[in-house]
């Protein structure tokens, strides 16, 4: 499909003004969230390329963002030993919009209300290219980790259980 065919979010018109290179992707989808795993299904990606992004609060009461493959859980001390907390919990889904300006389901990395710490789940790096959220339910953009972290200022650490 070609690239006009998408609707645009504010995530890929930040990655055009940012001049770095996306593929936009969409699948079918209500106002409801969809999982990960579904949504990598519908867009024709193995699980490992499509990543979820996930907001927490450290011990300090500071946000983070943490990326990770949508088949993958959060490891919540390797989480918090990456950004040098004590321990991070997951913010209530009630508390996403607030932070981010993104709703549950459709939250991105690029383009948060703020630029909070951002860590990158290491298996990014085995990849060519990674999908995540642009920031509305149904829309995905692919590019690659590099640039992803270059525009959020992020790091990689192991994020999840099976590292």
């Amino acid at each position: 499909m070609a690239k006009a065919a998408f609707e645009k979010t504010n995530v890929m018109r930040l990655l055009e003004q940012k001049k770095i290179p996306y593929t936009p992707h969409a699948y079918p989808h209500s106002d409801a969230p969809v999982d990960g795993v579904t949504a990598a299904q519908m867009i024709g990606m193995p699980p490992s390329r499509v990543f979820k992004t996930l907001v927490a609060r450290g011990a300090s009461k500071t946000p983070y963002v943490f990326i990770i493959p949508v088949d993958r859980e959060l490891d919540l001390k390797k989480a918090a030993r990456a950004v040098g907390e004590k321990s991070v919990a997951m913010i209530h889904a009630s508390e996403i919009t607030a932070l981010t300006g993104y709703v549950r389901g459709g939250c991105s990395p690029v383009g948060m209300k703020k630029l909070y710490r951002t860590v990158l789940d290491v298996s990014a790096a085995a990849q060519e290219t990674i999908v995540v959220s642009a920031g509305k339910i149904g829309f995905q953009v692919e590019l690659q980790p590099a640039a992803l972290l270059a525009l959020v200022r992020g790091d990689t650490a192991p994020l999840t259980e099976e590292e």
